[in-house]
């Protein structure tokens, strides 16, 4: 759940309180499926989020471990 909102936090930096609007996320849906930037409102952002939340989750989780590699744990000890 902290890496959703983290990413959520994240990708709708200047629209926290109406993510809908962030140009970054009506890219990325965009680019993924095919609606116009310019028809994204509330409606159809919720939409979409809910969906395809199976897939989004996916996708977090993915990025997660993703951050893991390239941000590795420093080891203990010493």
């Amino acid at each position: 759940m902290s890496s959703m909102l983290r990413f959520v936090w994240r990708a709708s930096r200047g629209h926290r309180l109406a993510p809908w609007r962030s140009p970054y996320l009506r890219w990325r849906m965009e680019t993924y499926s095919g609606i116009k930037m310019q028809h994204i409102g509330f409606l159809e952002f919720w939409g979409f989020m809910w969906r395809e939340r199976h897939n989004l989750r996916r996708f977090l989780e993915w990025t997660t471990e993703m951050e893991r590699y390239a941000r590795p744990a420093e080891k203990q000890g010493g």
